[in-house]
């Protein structure tokens, strides 16, 4: 089954990949250090932060006018997100093992499962003490998921008033991502030119790879995921929303291509995806118990 389904992910990237145009790398870019120990520190103090490792996103319309959102009647209240993806050193601290294929304490966490990020919300808020922002029922089928995958199919909902750590909601991620009210509208999270702030399938190894994207020259190139924080961050101070690892969020994705509540939403593109899925209004989609070596996160709490 987990060969499944990383082949299935592989397969989707294909897709994704083919027929995109990219601007010339950077080539001082491409020589960063891949797997630095130390995390690069925004030089911006965080503003009523609750935790430096977390940005306070000021509320608003969508002032990106490359995003999906932009023009709609689309206005999110304030609200926190990581400054970073989940590392494996904060996943091991909290779940006590380490999923990931690739291992190191500041490279994001993968290979998880929205189920399994869920259950991580939960148990870091309790660890904190704070009130776990979702109900799980494992013993009754969600009778919204309509995968015919998705074998597990928790009942997961909300705790109105909660405090505890959750996922972005795709709205949120993509205004995060778009810059929030500082927006210059990129069409990258931080920049247009994606070699400036994203690991992706032609940076992600050994040197930058041309022509078109095969899964044998990104085996051959050892591509991989990066250490957080080394790519130039966004507007608002966040690293790596563009690239490293693709980001679960909360909705089920809605779509002509696949029925509602077959597959929940991914955002920003990962190593193995090419420049269309780093997009940061790009719509990626993935059954809710997938997990793959380019699929992560990042947490959100409210105001």
């Amino acid at each position: 089954m987990r060969k499944l389904i990383v082949c299935s992910l592989l397969t989707a990237l294909v897709m994704v990949s083919a027929c995109t145009e990219e601007p010339q790398p950077d080539k001082n870019a491409q020589n960063q250090p891949a797997q630095a120990e130390a995390v690069v520190q925004s030089s911006a103090k965080p503003e009523n932060n609750k935790d430096d490792s977390f940005v306070l996103v000021k509320g608003g319309a969508f002032a990106n006018k490359k995003s999906s959102y932009y023009g709609k009647d689309t206005k999110l209240p304030d609200f926190y997100i990581g400054k970073y993806e989940v590392t494996q050193e904060e996943w091991v601290n909290v779940m006590g093992s380490n999923p990931s294929q690739f291992n190191g304490g500041k490279l994001p966490v993968e290979m998880v499962s929205w189920y399994d990020v869920i259950e991580y919300c939960n148990a870091r808020s309790v660890k904190e003490g704070l009130k776990p922002y979702y109900s799980v029922d494992k013993n009754t089928k969600d009778p919204n998921n309509k995968s015919e995958h998705d074998q597990l199919k928790w009942t997961v909902t909300i705790n109105e008033g909660a405090n505890g750590y959750r996922l972005p909601t795709e709205a949120e991620w993509e205004y995060a991502a778009s810059g929030g009210q500082k927006s210059e509208s990129f069409t990258y999270s931080g920049s247009n030119n994606v070699n400036e702030v994203a690991w992706y399938w032609r940076n992600a190894g050994d040197k930058y790879l041309e022509g078109d994207w095969t899964w044998p020259a990104i085996e051959n190139n050892h591509d991989a995921t990066k250490t957080i924080g080394i790519k130039k961050p966004n507007e608002l101070g966040l690293y790596d929303m563009t690239g490293n690892v693709r980001e679960w969020c909360w909705d089920w994705y809605v779509g002509q291509d696949v029925p509602q509540g077959a597959m929940r939403v991914v955002k920003g593109g990962g190593w193995i995806g090419d420049i269309g899925s780093a997009v940061s209004a790009f719509r990626g989609k993935f059954e809710p118990n997938g997990f793959g070596p380019d699929q992560g996160f990042r947490l959100v709490r409210g105001e």
